[in-house]
């Protein structure tokens, strides 16, 4: 459903994308993890169209969208939703204004189905009844919930999560886990899920794809990639600092002192 074919993308002479190949089934949830930085979320930009490539191939059921007018790329993205790293929702709307903002801005529909249709996706996320509040009077978990019900309310064919459990504690970090598998089953969607949590990965993927210095260093099912024996990819998941990555750097205390000094 979605292929990149040798995509690159720099910033300030940093190649974040460097000739990634990646092919994402219908159907399937893929779980791209890899370290801070590595380039996952400039990927989910390029998917939805926010970035283009310097070069290569982004296509969407075989389309290049980075050929497309805006008005072709806008009709696009009303096939996909996004739940964003920090929900991003607007503060000065309700939580139902939030919910419906797409539906108002790019569809004729009457304000009586846009009231059915947000009341249907917070149903499905487990919030109903909250359309009056503001986000402010909301929780981490709950804002989380509601930009999700943004992201459903279209009813798209493909959801991308930047981040879904980032900033939540476990428990209902697993929460959002269980609702993503059950939007996936319910919504039949194909689903991209940038994460470092790597008990969420293990939990809702299809597929793990790791991302290393623009690039899909290793692909497989959670199993496979639980029992790798990619030194990169092993150090990854296990969490240690010891490995081939060597890039990660400690100061001692006297260290510390003496750049103070």
């Amino acid at each position: 459903m979605i292929e990149a074919v040798n995509v690159c993308k720099s910033f300030n002479n940093h190649r974040v994308l460097n000739r990634l190949d990646l092919k994402i089934n219908e159907g399937e949830t893929l779980v791209i993890i890899g370290r801070s930085g590595c380039g996952k979320s400039v990927f989910l930009r390029h998917v939805i169209g926010l970035m283009r490539p310097e070069s290569g191939q982004l296509l969407v059921d075989g389309v290049d969208i980075a050929k497309l007018s805006l008005k072709q790329l806008n009709q696009l993205r009303m096939r996909f939703g996004m739940l964003f790293q920090a929900s991003a929702l607007f503060d000065s709307m309700t939580v139902g204004e939030n919910v419906g903002f797409a539906l108002i801005e790019h569809t004729t529909l009457s304000g009586q189905a846009i009231r059915e249709r947000v009341e249907e996706a917070l149903q499905l996320v487990g919030l109903k009844g909250i359309q009056e509040l503001k986000p402010s009077e909301l929780s981490g978990g709950m804002k989380k919930r509601v930009a999700l019900a943004r992201a459903i309310c279209m009813r798209p064919e493909i959801l991308l999560y930047d981040e879904p459990t980032t900033g939540l504690d476990p428990i209902m970090a697993d929460a959002i886990n269980d609702l993503i598998i059950q939007l996936h089953d319910k919504l039949k969607v194909t689903s991209v899920v940038v994460t470092h949590d790597m008990v969420s990965a293990y939990k809702i993927g299809t597929r793990i794809a790791m991302m290393y210095q623009g690039q899909i260093l290793q692909m497989g099912t959670p199993q496979e990639i639980k029992n790798t024996t990619h030194p990169v990819v092993k150090q990854f998941i296990t969490g240690s600092a010891m490995g081939p990555i060597t890039d990660i750097q400690f100061k001692s205390l006297g260290q510390l002192e003496e750049e103070r000094s």
